[in-house]
Formats: C-alpha cells, structure tokens, sequence
C-alpha cells in the first residue's frame, strides 16, 4: 500500500460534475514501420502485458480511509481488467484534425471510474493520414508531467524492432495484492490522526512566509499574510536580498469563470528551429519564446473578442522540482508559479524581452521556495474537510467578489529528440492534453518532440467557442517576432 501526499489527494479533491483531475497525451503514429503495417488496441494490450512488471500505477487502485479520516491509499487491483483499459475506435470520413479533436474533447470530459485504476488508453484509427492516434488518460494524482513522461517511456522504444510480448497470465501474477477490509483502513486513519497537527507545526516556518505563491492565496487577506510574513523573516535572518513576489493580479476575462462540464481541444505545431532562430537572435531561452508566442496568440483572441485588459495576464507555469534520485517515484513533485504574461503588450519584440526578465524573476523565486511548499500548505487543512476546502478556494477565484489566481496555464515540456516507436509504430507527434479549472478555463502545452513542438490547447467549452484560431494565432505570432528580429 502506498499514502497519497496531500498534493496527490488535492488534484482528486478538485473532481467535481464540472471539473476532472486527469491529464491526457495524444499521440501520433505511422503504423507502417510496425511489423504487420497496424496498430491495433491488441497491439498495446501485448505491449503493456509484456512491460506491466515496470508499470506500477498502471494496476494502482484507489482506497479511501473510512470518514475521510486520512488521505487515501494506492492498492494493487487484485481485479485488474486490461480490456477495460484499453479501447479502440474509428472516426467516420473523411477523419480530420478538428473531428479527432472533437473525440478527444469529449472523452476527456467524462471523469475516470475510482472503482478501477485511474487511467484509460483509446486506440484511434480512420485518420485522413492514415495514421492511429493513441489518447492516453490518466489522473494526475498518479503522475505530473515528469513522472508521466517515465511511464509513457516505458512503452516506447528507440528501435522500430517489435517487443516480444509476455504471456497474458503475467498480467494476473503481478496483482497479488488483496483489497484491505473497512476496519484496517480505519484503524489507519486513527493512527495517522497525531501526525497531521505535528505536520502543519513544521510546515509553519517555511510555507507561511510563502503563502502567496501557494493555492490558499484566493483566499481573502491570506496572501497579503504571506507578503508581511516573508518580509518579517527577512528582516530576522538579515536577509535584505530576500526575491519578493511581485504584485500580480489576475483580470477577469472570458476564461476565468465558472466551468461547465465539456471541454474543446485544438493542436498543432510550430517549427522548434523557428523558436531558436529567435532565441539566439535576442540572447534569451527556448521558454521565453514559447511564452512570448502564447502571450502574443491570446492578446489577438482577446483582441478579436473585444475584451484586452489594460493589465497583463497571470499565466500559471508549472515548475518540477523532482530531483534526480526521485526518479520512479510517481506522484506529484510541483510548484505552480505565477508570471505576467504580457498580452498588454502590443511591440512582439519588448514582449519578449518583458517576458525574459519575467521569467527570469520567476527563475529566482523558484530557487528561494521550498520544493515541498505545496505539500507543507495543504499540512494546514486536516483530511476530514480536506476536499471540501480545496473546491472553496476555486469557487472564491470565480465569485463576483474575487479575482482568479492565474487565468490560464502556459506549460513547456522538453521532450526527446531522437525518433521513438511504439510496438513498431514511428511516433509522428505528442500532443499534451491538459487540466483546466475553475477560474482558470485555458491551457495551452506545448512538447518538444525531434524538430518540433507539439502544441495542445485545452478551453471550456461554453467559455471559448473557436479555439482552432489559437493554433493559427501562435504561427502568427513566432513569424511576427522572426520577422522583427530581422
């Protein structure tokens, strides 16, 4: 068995009607390197059968503790049903990018079954290209975007060579694990009761002076707690150069309300030689030009739509702080920092220098949080109520009263660059499909893969209606700063 951090249980306390935890890839892929030409849902069931030994959470199912008395625990599925998991489909003719995108919305809009492991794999063929995509969902209290990636790797090889698969009595030997009955499960939330105020006393010293920078900052007068928090232990260690969070606050815009329960998805890519021609050119990194084109991108949509704020944005980018000895650990090890993006900003050349000392300020604040900040504020919160105060922080970011936190996520996720093949199938393109949230009704992900970067853009359904013209608004804007940089 295996405890769920506070940070794991908060991306399952967030689930509601309207809202899901799970995180999603969609991947591409030419099946005419494969052995037989396909690739099928049989395909993959053979391959996971034969790796499933190196998959842990693929058989992780969810256990709670009676009255919410403590986090819930990972147990293995003793039931474990790979057909359930892995499904197959087509599209019908002529099988566009816009008709996957549409499947793809929809499936992952529908919330995973707790009953089972959390995750779902969607064999999809009848693509115009005459490739398969493969959508993989899975909920982001098993991984986050490092660990994810891991899991996905154990399933791609860097040869086209087919892998033999394990018999498919390997699947039941791996699942030995018995279901835990009501009363072991209550005898360890009664336990586990002592160690939570202990917790939330150790955690005082480094996460309230950081309060801001955590997901309690929606909360009224608990931001500004942090700030005089953080300045008071400056002043005591003498720490005069102490990287204050500068002022941000959100505006509202069409994308910062209250979620409904559907999603749009749209994807594409930009040429990652385009993004370096104009890194090197102005003396910046790959990041900082990924986020001066999705800044440039939502001020035409926001323009489009009549609603630029006079004040920039407040993008959420998400920071790893897994080190390299956690490595196949699962789970989340995260920060989730805030940083202008300049959609105020009409000249794409003092945008991207803005966004470089931005980013770059951001960088430092980084450095000076705790890694398990987090963690240590969720400490705060004891597990009985645990669920009900996480979706009240959201709702308070979408009140006519308050402000949202961020009002979308722009994530970059460095990839492989190097040609990788599932069960024989060349990976074309990995396109991130990602979490939105209450207030926070966007997010746009881009993954560099060989030459390229794949782009995912996740929005609500009811908050943004055309979607697909981002995907031509972030082309617009790389040629734009290209063409500024000479």
């Amino acid at each position: 068995m295996r405890q769920l951090t506070s940070l794991d249980a908060q991306f399952l306390a967030l689930e509601s009607t309207r809202q899901t935890g799970h995180v999603a890839g969609l991947a591409i892929y030419d099946p005419t390197t494969a052995p037989a030409g396909t690739l099928t849902a049989e395909d993959l069931k053979q391959l996971i059968t034969s790796r499933l030994h190196q998959l842990p959470p693929l058989q992780w199912r969810l256990e709670q503790v009676p009255f919410g008395l403590d986090y819930p625990y990972w147990v293995d599925d003793g039931d474990f049903d790979l057909d359930f998991h892995v499904r197959e489909l087509a599209l019908p003719a002529p099988g566009s990018d816009r008709q996957l995108a549409e499947q793809v919305a929809r499936i992952v809009s529908r919330p995973l079954d707790r009953a089972r492991p959390l995750w779902e794999l969607y064999v999809i063929s009848g693509l115009t290209s005459g490739h398969t995509a493969v959508l993989t969902k899975i909920h982001h209290a098993v991984i986050d975007g490092i660990s994810g990636a891991e899991l996905t790797g154990l399933l791609l090889d860097l040869t086209p060579d087919a892998p033999t698969p394990a018999p498919a009595a390997a699947v039941a030997s791996t699942t030995t694990g018995q279901r835990p009955g009501q009363w072991e499960m209550l005898s360890r939330g009664l336990l586990g009761l002592p160690r939570y105020p202990l917790r939330a006393l150790r955690a005082v010293p480094t996460a309230v002076p950081n309060l801001e920078e955590s997901q309690l900052a929606a909360v009224p007068g608990v931001a500004r707690l942090g700030r005089l928090a953080g300045r008071a232990e400056g002043l005591l260690r003498g720490d005069g150069n102490r990287v204050i969070r500068p002022t941000m606050r959100a505006p509202k815009t069409s994308f910062s309300g209250r979620l409904s329960a559907h999603r749009r998805y749209a994807f594409g890519q930009l040429e990652l030689d385009r993004v370096k021609a104009v890194k090197n050119a102005h003396g910046c990194t790959v990041n900082d030009v990924v986020v001066s084109v999705c800044a440039g991108a939502v001020r035409r949509w926001l323009v489009a739509h009549d609603e630029l704020p006079a004040e920039p944005l407040i993008a959420q980018i998400p920071v790893s702080v897994r080190t390299s000895n956690q490595g196949g650990t699962y789970g989340n090890r995260i920060l989730l920092l805030g940083a202008p993006l300049f959609t105020n900003e009409p000249d794409p050349i003092h945008r991207l220098q803005r966004t470089h000392e931005a980013l770059r300020v951001m960088k430092e604040r980084h450095r000076a949080l705790p890694a398990e900040l987090l963690a240590d504020v969720n400490h705060f919160i004891p597990p009985a109520i645990f669920s009900r105060a996480a979706r009240l922080t959201f709702s308070l970011a979408t009140s006519a009263a308050g402000r949202p936190n961020w009002n979308l996520v722009v994530s970059n996720v460095p990839g492989p660059r190097v040609p990788l093949y599932c069960a024989g199938a060349r990976l074309v393109a990995n396109y991130p499909v990602s979490v939105i949230t209450d207030g926070m009704g966007l997010n746009i992900t881009a993954m560099s893969y060989l030459d390229q970067l794949d782009i995912g853009i996740v929005a609500d359904r009811e908050q943004m209606a055309d979607l697909w013209c981002l995907i031509e608004y972030l082309d617009e804007s790389l040629a734009e700063l290209a063409e500024s940089s000479g």
